[in-house]
């Protein structure tokens, strides 16, 4: 629809919304207020990363009982320029996130030009990533957001424009989704409403443990003038993590962890975006995170199939989804003795 494909124009700078003025909107029409955006788990969950809408691996992670992680590219067609959904597939009988695409969206379209899209990175709009959200119905969705990889940011004055992107991207996400939820007011109920679509996770972004606290003030900043329509988040994501060391000083992941512990807002908690399954055992100590996820299975299998000299089979995918997730459970399992705490 119209109002679905709109695009929000401008920059943060731009927007006037003061939160007295959204409250006293929100009092005057029957859209739900105090909507939460994720469901959290009592202990910390490892969500193994499926590359595909439908087929063999998701029936796999079915039948072994694992949630899983997919990302908006599984669904697009490049030639019709939409997202294509089944109508039946084995991925909705798990319980599964929507991540927007991340480093691998960010760098296949990058190498064919500026798109269609969001912010010219993106090959869908706004309304086409929403629209998805609402058909698939995940447990959560990720905003779009703008990765800072070494391979896409390759100097400290474009991590920058990627982390102010982000929180762009978060504002334009939310103002399409209160369009479309403004608009079902008029014909649905509030349940209806809030069943059909959870406001989305935000994601902070950056380099190093300065550019994530940045990240998240603004991040903070944009959700806040949309309260009380959004209840705070419970759930928000860290990116751009999967790539890089562990135990860099500035940019490793347990620097940034360090540095965001005691930063969050009472009641909010992070999903680790790629985390490797080395990290799981100093991860779980930190009672905030409450996520992570991981394809590298995926990887491993392609690796060991090569150097095996055989197919790559979706038996062969599927026992390794089975070997590596066995290893990450094991990781993440409270052991007598364990000590609170990230131990550097």
């Amino acid at each position: 629809s119209r109002l679905l494909g709109a695009q929000p124009t401008g920059c943060m700078r731009s927007i006037h919304r003061t939160r007295i003025a959204m409250q006293t909107l929100f009092s005057t029409i029957h859209i739900p207020s105090n909507q939460i955006n994720a469901h959290l788990s009592d202990t910390l969950e490892v969500r193994v990363g499926i590359p595909q809408k439908a087929g063999k691996l998701a029936f796999h992670a079915f039948n072994e009982g694992y949630k899983a992680m997919v990302s908006a590219n599984a669904f697009w067609n490049v030639k019709s320029a939409q997202f294509a959904v089944p109508t039946y597939s084995d991925l909705y009988d798990i319980p599964f996130a929507l991540d927007s695409a991340g480093f691998v969206a960010h760098h296949l379209f990058k190498q064919k030009g500026k798109q269609d899209g969001i912010a010219g990175v993106y090959p869908w709009t706004y309304g086409q990533y929403v629209a998805l959200a609402a058909d698939v119905s995940p447990d959560w969705w990720s905003q779009p957001d703008m990765c800072c990889e070494n391979e896409i940011a390759a100097n400290q004055e474009e991590i920058d424009y990627r982390v102010n992107a982000t929180a762009t991207l978060l504002e334009g996400t939310l103002r399409i989704l209160y369009a479309w939820q403004d608009k079902m007011a008029m014909s649905h109920s509030e349940i209806d409403i809030c069943n059909l679509l959870k406001p989305p996770v935000p994601i902070i972004q950056g380099r190093t443990a300065d550019d994530y606290l940045r990240s998240l003030d603004m991040l903070l900043e944009v959700w806040q003038r949309w309260e009380p329509w959004l209840a705070p988040p419970r759930l928000i994501g860290l990116g751009s993590v999967c790539r890089r060391s562990t135990d860099h000083p500035d940019d490793g992941l347990y620097a940034i962890l360090q540095r965001l512990d005691g930063k969050l807002p009472k009641g909010m908690a992070v999903h680790l975006f790629g985390v490797k399954g080395t990290a799981l055992e100093e991860v779980k100590k930190l009672p905030w995170i409450n996520s992570t996820d991981s394809m590298a299975f995926d990887y491993g299998a392609r690796v060991k199939a090569r150097k095996a000299g055989c197919s790559n089979t979706h038996q062969h995918r599927s026992a390794e989804m089975t070997r590596w997730m066995t290893k990450a459970e094991s990781r993440i399992t409270v052991k007598s003795g364990s000590q609170l705490g990230l131990i550097f």
